[in-house]
């Protein structure tokens, strides 16, 4: 699920796994964690009884994900009445949603990754406003990101009750110790450790193309970094060229990376994701670093080798040339497609501190809600991945996840395809650039 009714949801396909097993992990990080805290009472257990009234809801969660969001809904029944049915509808959401809006039976509620689905839906007509108390809730709970990424012509529709720290670098503490590398304080730094690590005998960072995505979010990194918020907004948008001389500034940083055979490890083009987080933290690694987004905790739970918390941790991505700290991030939405009580009332938890606070001392979640306590959270990295999301000075959602199809989220083709040339080539930053205003202008057109 991507930005069109159609899409192909390749990110969250490759990633489900690690979504599902991140629940695990960060439970798992628990001990000498804080910790603590107990959810209060919902906003709507008083106010309202919804007794004999059903509600639906979609989301991509399975496994233990699914697991602690039935957890949150339950409490919603507990404290209304009202019966809650949760289906998942794995990596085939919007192709699933779509058919269930053109047959005339959505669900109340579904829970989108991407802010242009919620967009195509809100301009379609299929979903409906928030009520004005669930909207009440949004004000008081989010940041105006947040709440501006689910408005579309003055309306807001969307509760973004999860969302994902993108702008955390993962390093083998280990290796780290043993090469005498230290956490970065900048870019440049960032490179000098790395350098730190090749000459000790491992690869200083491993990079898994997988099909074009984790490039992507690198790329998304440097440029919020080199080129600031606004730029950010306007190339998202096509506002300005592909072309655009801070692009040509991004991709040159990047490049100090990506061209240097020095510092990265061999393969990554053919490399997937998982595969690359392996090779940091699997039984024999072969490099000291990766950098992703903070699923990368379910899959060194998975692997099994290295324990979060101890020898795997994570760091901010680096600044670049003297810039603030800033994040890149994804989240789930919730949208209604009704507007009765009841699915509101549903909402309007969904957007309170109480609600994530039933799922956070579980772990796998990071709540984009500011009036969560911190404490919840089940271990210390856990804590600071959500606190850096939360008070980060930039903060801005996934490029990719804002575009159209055809070019930010199609395996093969446009942005995730182009990354991947630029990692064989990364001396033709032209010809990169060139390619990719020719994608944008022929996508964003349709």
């Amino acid at each position: 699920m991507k930005h069109s009714l159609a899409r192909f949801q390749s990110r969250r396909s490759a990633l489900m796994v690690v979504g599902v097993l991140l629940a695990t992990t960060l439970a798992a990080c628990s001990n000498g964690g804080t910790g603590g805290g107990t959810p209060t009472a919902s906003p709507v257990s008083t106010a309202k009884d919804f007794s004999g009234a059903t509600i639906d809801i979609e989301a991509t969660w399975s496994g233990a994900e699914q697991q602690n969001f039935e957890a949150v809904l339950a409490k919603f029944t507990a404290d209304t009445g009202a019966k809650v049915n949760y289906t998942s509808f794995g990596d085939n959401g919007a192709t699933v949603i779509g058919t269930q809006v053109e047959g005339g039976n959505p669900p109340d509620i579904a829970v989108v990754s991407q802010p242009a689905l919620l967009k195509q839906l809100a301009t379609a007509g299929s979903i409906k406003p928030l009520s004005d108390e669930a909207l009440a809730a949004v004000q008081k709970n989010y940041s105006k990101d947040w709440l501006d990424l689910a408005t579309v012509d003055g309306k807001t529709y969307g509760v973004f009750f999860k969302a994902a720290n993108k702008s955390t670098v993962w390093y083998n503490k280990d290796i780290y110790d043993q090469a005498g590398a230290t956490v970065p304080k900048d870019w440049d730094d960032f490179l000098t450790q790395l350098q730190k690590i090749s000459d000790s005998g491992y690869a200083g960072i491993s990079i898994g193309a997988d099909v074009g995505w984790p490039l992507t979010d690198w790329f998304e990194n440097v440029y919020l970094r080199t080129a600031g918020a606004e730029k950010y907004d306007q190339l998202t948008n096509h506002e300005i060229p592909w072309t655009d001389q801070s692009v040509t500034d991004a991709l040159t940083v990047l490049s100090q990376l990506f061209g240097n055979s020095q510092l990265v490890q061999a393969g990554a083009v053919q490399r997937t994701h998982p595969e690359a987080v392996v090779e940091v933290f699997g039984a024999k690694p072969k490099a000291g670093t990766y950098y992703e987004g903070d699923f990368v905790a379910g899959n060194i739970a998975d692997d099994g080798n290295s324990t979060v918390g101890k020898n795997a941790l994570f760091y901010d991505f680096p600044s670049v040339k003297g810039s603030a700290p800033a994040v890149v991030g994804g989240g789930d939405a919730a949208v209604a497609f009704n507007d009765d009580p009841a699915t509101q009332a549903l909402m309007t938890y969904l957007a309170s501190p109480e609600s994530a606070a039933v799922w956070v001392p579980k772990g796998g979640l990071t709540s984009p809600n500011k009036g969560v306590d911190p404490a919840l959270y089940p271990d210390d990295v856990s804590r600071a991945i959500a606190e850096a999301l939360t008070g980060a000075q930039t903060f801005r959602f996934d490029m990719s996840d804002l575009t159209p199809t055809a070019f930010g989220g199609t395996p093969g083709q446009g942005f995730f395809q182009i990354m991947i040339d630029f990692l064989k080539k990364p001396s033709d930053i032209a010809g990169v650039q060139q390619k990719l205003e020719a994608a944008a202008a022929a996508s964003y057109t349709k």
